[in-house]
């Protein structure tokens, strides 16, 4: 049984077969045409394929819940550890049930601990899927939330809060975080804008977003300059990244923008996982790339605006989580997506933990511990594995 070569130029098709020559010079022999030589595959082939793939599949699921199931052990550690120590049958009560525990424990639980080691977990997934968008679209190893000057911009624009007095809602406990978020999407519309004028190729995204970083670097360096001591000392610890102002209102506001990012992810999963091939195959298949990259562009920076705008910055996050998850699962969206979340998740309720308890009765800026986490990780990653951890 043979089958037509779905690959041949369709004038291919029509042409007579071909006198050949032999190997010792005689002729008369005629060949068969191309389209004759191959054989139909097998339905055993087809189904050790298919096997194949399902077994693949498996294996990475079983690989995510892993890495679920370490966010929700580095949850559970974060918040139990603290100068008040609880244990995990009063976290599990005070969950379930919290009038079985008494007022203090039901305090604690509920206004310091959960709110923060919520919000760990949710800027974790944010930051990391954020990253993983965009190491897809700019199609670069190294990018990450802030590559195109969000987390340059939201700085600014906390310092511009704190020491110009700019307000947005006349509400103090949000109003930093609004004028941060207000100001990285202005970088983000600048890039985007650019990008629809200019054509959205990756390398004119990455130029611009590093104009970006340096132009609001020198603005927040001239805030800084006029600030005074207290408005001084409040950005410095503002810029290091911190979830002490954690409440069930911010993480709200964060998880809705999950709930936004993550269906994006899913409807265009198969295209993103295409886009990765580069651009000329993803146009082949009938994806409008310009306008992909644009629609994730954004949806990215949502993410990363509002976690920067409630937490400051928190590097490495949204570089080392996709890595991690690319090792382990490979780059289709299906699974390096959620896998991502996993791990950024994970990652940074750990560093959580790690921020509470390194310095007794001192809450460490959490940027300060992932980045000292993260650079050796990455740097481990990066270099001291056989295989890469991009192509």
């Amino acid at each position: 049984m043979t089958y037509t070569n779905l690959h041949a130029p369709a004038s291919g098709l029509d042409h007579e077969p071909r006198e050949s020559t032999s190997a010792n010079g005689s002729g008369g022999q005629e060949s068969q045409p191309a389209a004759e030589q191959h054989e139909c595959p097998s339905s055993s082939t087809t189904y050790d394929s298919a096997r194949q793939y399902r077994r693949r599949s498996a294996r990475k699921i079983a690989i995510i819940a892993v890495l679920v199931g370490l966010a929700v052990c580095a949850f559970v550690v974060a918040t139990i550890v603290g100068p008040m120590a609880l244990s995990v049958g009063d976290v599990v009560r005070g969950i379930v049930s919290p009038n079985d525990v008494d007022e203090t424990t039901r305090t604690v639980l509920w206004k310091l601990r959960l709110p923060a080691s919520v919000m760990a977990v949710l800027i974790g997934a944010a930051l990391s899927l954020a990253g993983a968008q965009m190491q897809t679209i700019l199609d670069n190893p190294l990018a990450e939330p802030f590559t195109l000057g969000i987390s340059a911009a939201a700085a600014f624009g906390g310092a511009a809060s704190i020491v110009l007095g700019w307000v947005i809602i006349p509400h103090a406990q949000f109003n930093l975080a609004a004028v941060a978020w207000v100001s990285s999407v202005v970088a983000v519309a600048i890039v985007a804008a650019a990008s629809v004028w200019r054509g959205s190729g990756k390398e004119s995204m990455i130029l611009l977003g590093i104009g970006l970083v340096f132009l609001f670097q020198a603005l927040l360096a001239l805030l800084q300059y006029r600030a005074t001591t207290e408005a001084l000392q409040q950005i410095v610890f503002w810029t290091m990244g911190s979830l002490q102002r954690a409440n069930w209102a911010a993480n709200g506001i964060i998880a809705a923008a999950l709930l936004i990012a993550i269906p994006f992810t899913i409807r265009y999963a198969w295209a993103l996982t295409v886009l990765r091939l580069g651009d000329a195959r993803a146009k082949a298949v009938g994806i409008n790339v310009d306008r992909l990259r644009i629609a994730t562009l954004i949806v990215a920076s949502l993410l990363a605006a509002t976690a920067v705008a409630f937490a400051g910055i928190i590097g490495f996050i949204g570089l080392v989580g996709p890595h991690i998850a690319r090792m382990l699962v490979g780059e289709e969206q299906r699974f390096f997506a959620p896998a991502s979340m996993a791990a950024g998740a994970a990652l940074l309720a750990a560093a959580h933990a790690v921020s509470i308890t390194v310095v007794p009765g001192v809450a460490v800026p959490i940027g300060i511990i992932t980045a000292i986490v993260g650079v050796p990780f990455f740097v481990g990653l990066v270099f001291l594995r056989k295989r890469t951890v991009w192509n």
